[in-house]
């Protein structure tokens, strides 16, 4: 009998979703406790061969001494890079990340683009305001067809983007493995003037994106970040929009998920005032929404299963040499 341990508290929905979708395999046993205290998981753990969650300590993997996978739920996953690269050392545990939220991501991803290009926050607040049909003088919409389209990254999400977008544009080019070599990034960032950023975030990776990189974006370069905000340099993204060396940037991810409260109660999670901005959608690291629509599991439902039947084949497993 194969133990599945869930590490937070399972909803029922969630629950009865994953125990009817499993039916069918015989050889699992689905542990939901409902102390999910360090405590009780760590007297849960000893015996579990699959675990699934979020955030595991160092403690919970070396006493999950029989553990072959672990599952994390999501796409991000360079926090837990250097511990499964310790525990390892001793024992082969795959780490697995989860790309079920790619087509909410992606979604999110063209809205934040439309946004930008067909103006909706600046007529919206002057429709709040009163102000009825200020038109192309004011802010005038930017047709994708006469512009050129650069994913940056081909993973999961880039390539939903990309069949959303062609019903736009045929302008739409990609940078899938050469990310990191500045000489195919530049050359990569010369030809078009639209970049939609969707890699994952490694030592490599982080501030891969300056302002040399956005400046080759030129003055009408739109930016979609929806990867981490690490990837692009925190301060020459501010400036690069600040002086209008692009023209405008919708961001997803940010730099301080831990803000701390300013007087008149707002929090900010970066450190440069982008609220202050007239060509930036802000948006508070929600791409992944809807978060319980319970077809985002099914491919934890499918690796479980794969597992049971003695597959070697898991989906997504990580590598941890190139940290994604």
């Amino acid at each position: 009998m194969i133990k599945i341990l869930f590490i937070w508290k399972v909803d029922n929905k969630l629950k009865h979703y994953l125990q009817e979708r499993l039916a069918s395999v015989n050889n699992i046993n689905l542990i939901f406790p409902d102390n999910t205290d360090e405590e009780n998981l760590l007297s849960l753990c000893s015996d579990a061969q699959i675990i699934i969650g979020w955030r595991p300590t160092h403690d919970l993997l070396k006493k999950a001494e029989k553990l072959s996978v672990f599952i994390n739920p999501g796409a991000g996953v360079q926090h837990l890079v250097s511990l499964f690269k310790e525990i390892n050392q001793t024992r082969q545990v795959h780490l697995i990340n989860g790309h079920d939220n790619s087509y909410f991501t992606a979604q999110h991803g063209v809205a934040l683009l439309l946004s930008l290009t067909n103006k909706l926050i600046p007529h919206h607040q002057w429709m709040k305001e009163g102000k009825w049909r200020m038109g192309d003088k004011e802010a005038k919409s930017i047709p994708l067809r006469s512009r050129k389209i650069g994913l940056l990254g081909y993973g999961h999400v880039n390539r939903q983007i990309n069949k959303m977008l062609q019903g736009f544009t045929d302008e739409i080019q990609f940078l899938k493995n050469d990310y990191t070599e500045i000489a195919e990034l530049h050359d990569f960032l010369e030809k078009i003037d639209i970049l939609i950023c969707a890699v994952p975030f490694t030592s490599k990776t982080k501030n891969m994106l300056k302002m040399k990189e956005l400046k080759l974006l030129g003055k009408d370069g739109i930016l979609i970040n929806l990867s981490r905000g690490q990837i692009i340099n925190e301060k020459d993204l501010f400036e690069a929009l600040q002086k209008k060396l692009i023209q405008s940037a919708a961001i997803d991810v940010w730099y301080n998920y831990n803000p701390i409260q300013d007087g008149n109660n707002r929090k900010y999670p970066f450190n440069y005032p982008f609220q202050n901005l007239d060509n930036i959608v802000l948006s508070p690291h929600r791409s992944a929404s809807p978060f319980d629509d319970l077809q985002r599991w099914d491919e934890v439902i499918e690796n479980i299963t794969r597992f049971a039947n003695d597959d070697n084949d898991p989906i997504n497993i990580v590598d941890l040499d190139k940290e994604y």
